[in-house]
């Protein structure tokens, strides 16, 4: 209880010193998750069009109806059964709602072609401003196989109608995750056109190190940021850190700009081109003693059969149980033979059966001769093609100037429902998308983590922040458990005489004090009955000391604790006053009235 209460007190104390140090500020570490959610007030944050192309939080669904449009294509070359996009798409609260009226764009359904998407309000053309994508994804169920990324729809012709989206559909930029089995992507892929034909080519960004595992199956929401800038640098964020960046020009596959030179595809290798490097000795020979017959293993020579071995008992026998099914039809089925069981006879046997010699590798082995390999003097290299100009070279060294966006839409095929999108903006400012995060994601995820966190880690956490509170840690906790634990050891008592410890009923075992009480009693029997004791000197054993004080010396508190009544003490005569007896010699031994009553202790 003593313990209780001082940790009790370490812990107000610690909260008093945490809370007059944030005197006027809010106390974010002591703060509960309940009172830090009551705390939290979330407005829709407003988009300014002047700074944004693109943004919708999605709360407001009677806008979301008028500014989103859902698909009605189909996808070609499938079945007509599954070739709909008929996904079903529905603005609501997450399944676990973390700000007040915060809604996001779901995704209700699962196993569907689902497709939608929105005009921007301006259309982003690609000059001397970065693109910053941004927007948050909630996989509520998890996922074992499916998307959640976004595509940025190009200008023209193709994206007049909408509703007409499908995967076919021309876009610009691909973005965000995906994963099937144990294959996680971060997509980042971008459309590029080749300036001498027109053709376009889709880029992939190289993978990230770092594996996304957390996001498809911790059902919360993560934040998804891009940015692709002029100088044709591009970096990718998750929940805030840079998970991937790089150059368009280097960092994707295929390439941006072609080889300028290619494989001549009209040349060929010649059939007298040797390529290789060592050929077989041509002079060698086998030597005579080469034997290529002899096996790799043999019987061991030196072994023998055990005793015991059983030669003309089989290891299998039928078994004697088995009875022929009712239905077995001899002409359909053939001739019924019991099943084989393992012989009883052998179970206590060496072995049975035919005995054979264990296997040994063969010391006369070795193997099929080949010649020894030398270099070849005819070896030309190795063949490769001529190179030649590539016809379709070109250099885009600005793959930055890509196709301009005007719409942004989510086209999915997933395996599960209820995918939550939500806070999708498109900017030209990297400060807006993040003022915009702080607004939305970064609430949502401090409510997370107050809720996850215990605390300690809170303390741990505050600690962290104010490296000062490690003083007041090493005094408030640190010192008083040193002096519990110094005043915990000191107070352990000393180990107990085995007299100390008995009790009365207890069978007796002469120690020490108890040769000392012979010793007194032998004296008294001196003075007594005129008989000497050898070796005995009362005064140069005890020092001087009468018996009594060292008595209360020697048990001491140990006597006062257990108040126990010490046992007869039982002097036999013609002892020596040293020697230690055995029960069995003092239960033989015992003379009639050579039992003294020890006189009680004085006080």
């Amino acid at each position: 209880m003593k313990e209780k209460s001082f940790f009790k007190l370490i812990f107000l104390l610690t909260l008093q010193l945490v809370e007059a140090n944030n005197e006027g500020e809010s106390p974010e570490v002591i703060t509960s998750p309940n009172s830090l959610r009551s705390d939290i007030e979330y407005k829709s944050p407003y988009a300014d069009p002047s700074k944004f192309y693109f943004a919708d939080n999605f709360d407001d669904d009677v806008q979301f109806a008028t500014k989103w449009i859902k698909s009605q294509a189909k996808k070609d070359d499938i079945a007509d059964e599954i070739s709909k996009y008929d996904g079903e798409w529905n603005v609501e609260l997450p399944q676990k709602p973390l700000l007040p009226n915060d809604m996001g764009l779901v995704l209700k359904s699962k196993a569907k072609h689902a497709a939608i998407a929105s005009r921007l309000t301006r259309p982003f053309v690609f000059s001397n401003k970065p693109l910053v994508v941004q927007y948050e994804v909630n996989l509520q169920d998890g996922q074992d196989c499916g998307g959640s990324y976004i595509k940025l729809l190009s200008s023209g012709k193709e994206n007049v109608d909408l509703k007409q989206f499908q995967d076919k559909t021309p876009y610009t930029i691909m973005f965000g995750p995906d994963k099937c089995g144990n294959d996680i992507k971060l997509h980042f892929i971008f459309r590029h056109v080749n300036p001498v034909n027109g053709t376009i080519t889709e880029k992939h960004c190289r993978k990230a190190k770092d594996r996304l595992d957390d996001a498809f199956k911790d059902k919360q929401p993560h934040l998804y940021q891009l940015i692709v800038r002029p100088d044709n640098t591009y970096t990718i964020r998750f929940d805030h850190k840079v998970i991937n960046e790089g150059s368009l020009l280097i960092d994707f596959t295929p390439p941006v700009n072609p080889a300028r030179e290619i494989d001549d595809p009209n040349d060929f290798k010649p059939e007298n081109w040797d390529e290789r490097e060592k050929i077989p000795d041509p002079d060698a020979e086998k030597p005579d003693d080469w034997n290529e017959d002899e096996p790799p293993k043999i019987p061991d020579p030196n072994a023998s059969q055990p005793e015991g071995w059983l030669d003309n008992v089989e290891e299998m026998v039928s078994d004697p149980n088995a009875a022929k099914p009712a239905d077995w039809d001899i002409e359909m089925d053939g001739e019924w033979e019991a099943p084989l069981i393992a012989n009883p006879a052998c179970e206590k046997a060496v072995g049975c059966g035919l005995w054979k010699a264990p296997m040994i590798s063969n010391p006369n082995y070795k193997g099929k001769w080949r010649a020894p390999l030398i270099d070849n003097p005819n070896y030309q290299g190795k063949w490769a093609p001529r190179k030649i100009p590539n016809p379709d070279f070109f250099e885009d060294m600005n793959p930055f100037k890509m196709s301009t966006i005007g719409a942004i839409g989510i086209e999915l095929w997933s395996m599960s429902s209820d995918i939550l999108f939500d806070n999708l903006i498109i900017t030209d400012d990297e400060s807006v998308a993040n003022e915009w995060a702080a607004q939305t994601y970064d609430l949502k995820r401090k409510l997370i983590e107050s809720e996850a966190e215990t605390f300690i880690t809170r303390i741990l956490k505050y600690t962290n922040e104010n490296p000062w509170m490690y003083a007041v840690l090493i005094i408030v906790v640190g010192l008083p458990l040193a002096i519990l634990f110094y005043l915990a050891c000191s107070s352990k008592t000393s180990p107990q005489s085995p007299t100390s410890r008995a009790k009365k009923t207890d069978e007796h075992l002469p120690d020490s004090d108890e040769q000392g009480s012979d010793i007194r009693g032998k004296s008294n029997l001196n003075s007594a009955g005129g008989e000497n004791l050898e070796n005995v000197d009362d005064e140069e054993v005890f020092k001087g000391k009468h018996f009594d004080d060292i008595e209360d010396e020697n048990e001491g508190e140990e006597d006062e604790k257990n108040e126990l009544d010490q046992d007869d003490v039982t002097i036999v005569e013609g002892k020596d006053a040293s020697e230690e007896f055995s029960e069995e010699v003092y239960s033989a031994n015992k003379p009639e009235g050579g039992v003294k009553k020890r006189k009680s202790r004085r006080d």
